[in-house]
């Protein structure tokens, strides 16, 4: 956590940045990952940049919920 209480998480992908190929590889990994549908996650800010800023769409008690399993040791 950062000093304004946000999360970074580091995600590598082999998709290309080219035509927005890499975003679309980070979206559909973090949905499988997550277990939510890839149209509930989107890029918001930074589509050019290496730093991104998602919006997940979705009831925030359920995907904290999710997030909490996914982050414990041992994963979901």
């Amino acid at each position: 956590m950062g000093d304004g209480g946000d999360a970074a998480l580091k995600v590598s992908v082999t998709a290309a940045p080219e035509g927005g190929k890499a975003n679309a590889a980070v979206v559909k990994l973090l949905a499988r990952e997550w277990q939510v549908a890839k149209s509930d996650i989107q890029v918001v800010a930074g589509a050019t940049d290496r730093r991104k800023v998602l919006l997940v769409a979705g009831d925030p008690a359920d995907l904290m919920a999710r997030l909490r399993r996914w982050a414990a040791p041992g994963g979901q």
